[in-house]
């Protein structure tokens, strides 16, 4: 073996991507020593994502004060990678459901505004491109919160601008652009979206996601019938049909927000970030990639990590294992095209333990040594 990359995720509240890599580096040493290792941490979009490409394209992180969906004041971080030019973000830092109490969540009244003053902090630093996840939103504005925060305004028929949160949606009447910050006109948004969801409508995001974040039935409606009337507002004002386009009902209509105003580009998580770190130039002439992720199941398949690096890997021939922490339908993992899937556990061990970060390390270090000793074994009888 002359070159090995090593492309997974991060175990989730365990290890992270470039954790893995590391301990995978090192087995790889142990039985193939003077063989290349190429270390590309990868993400879908989802948790995780900013860390991964921070670590994998000499990024900083660099924290912000922002207001939280209900407005509070709070800190964020975000990523600025190696080129300076680059800023990568997860809306959920500033505006996710996990930053309000169970009895507090109401989409009418949580806005997305500290995701545009994340993005506005970013550009001040001089960034230009922006990679954004938009998973895990408490949120149903629209984007109309973070568009708030980037210098639009949003005014009611008497030409009253309005406050923020779901709520306003249906009395939206004139978009405000005179403010907006004109480093938008030179900026570009590429946001990971990995459903298809149109902006309103049965399948839109108030029916589909508004009640995880504390919606009842009468919100639902409203909320709904406030997406319809916006984008309505979007196609008279801007010329911009945005309702039946997939990935605009993401994130509560955060989604349409970009695409309509930012002329953002949604793409699969994985895809995203493949695409920003170069993966298909970078695993040239490799005889082998090792993937992972916390739990390998049938849902692998389905736009996660190992499957994206499956894809790429299989488009130049490259064999790919994928190591897990619990692995479940390995027969149909298989049938995708993985040369082996291989849980990382010794045995029956507890949750904590196997959560334990110095312990999953180690378990990733010995699964891969003892698969790579029979690849050397194999090889040797070869020659």
């Amino acid at each position: 073996m002359k070159k090995i990359i090593i492309a997974s995720d991060s175990f989730k509240g365990s290890v992270s991507s470039l954790e893995v890599a590391e301990s995978v580096k090192k087995a790889i040493h142990s039985v193939f020593p003077n063989c290349e290792v190429g270390m590309i941490p990868v993400a879908d979009g989802g948790e995780g994502t900013v860390e991964a490409m921070v670590d994998g394209l000499n990024g900083q992180w660099i924290t912000c004060k922002v207001h939280d969906p209900l407005m509070q004041p709070m800190e964020a971080a975000y990523g600025i990678l190696g080129d300076g030019k680059t800023a990568v973000l997860e809306m959920a830092s500033a505006s996710g459901l996990t930053l309000v109490p169970p009895e507090k969540r109401n989409p009418m009244l949580t806005t997305t505004y500290g995701t545009g003053e994340m993005i506005r902090d970013a550009l001040q630093r001089g960034c230009r491109q922006f990679l954004i996840g938009i998973g895990g939103s408490a949120t149903n504005d629209a984007g109309t919160g973070m568009l708030q925060a980037l210098g639009f305004r949003f005014c009611d028929g008497e030409g009253r601008e309005l406050g923020f949160g779901g709520q306003i949606l249906s009395h939206i009447r004139k978009i405000d652009c005179t403010h907006v910050l004109p480093a938008l006109a030179e900026s570009t948004f590429t946001v990971a979206c990995d459903v298809n969801n149109p902006f309103s409508g049965k399948n839109g995001a108030a029916h589909i996601f508004a009640r995880q974040k504390g919606a009842d039935d009468a919100m639902i409606g409203e909320l709904d019938n406030g997406l319809r009337h916006f984008a309505g507002v979007i196609e008279a004002q801007l010329g911009i049909t945005v309702n039946n386009i997939p990935g605009a009902g993401a994130a509560g209509g955060l989604g349409g927000g970009f695409i309509a105003f930012l002329s953002a580009i949604l793409k699969p998580g994985i895809q995203m970030v493949l695409e920003a770190v170069r993966f298909a130039e970078k695993i040239q002439g490799a005889d082998l990639i090792i993937t992972g992720e916390g739990k390998l199941d049938r849902q692998t398949g389905m736009g996660k990590t190992p499957a994206g690096v499956l894809n790429a890997a299989t488009q130049q021939n490259i064999p790919v294992i994928a190591i897990g922490g619990s692995v479940e339908d390995v027969e149909a993992l298989n049938r995708m095209g993985f040369l082996a899937i291989l849980p990382i556990q010794p045995g029956v061990v507890s949750l904590q333990q196997a959560m334990d970060k110095a312990f999953a390390c180690n378990q990733i270090s010995r699964t891969v040594e003892q698969v790579l000793r029979v690849i050397k074994h194999l090889h040797s009888h070869k020659q």
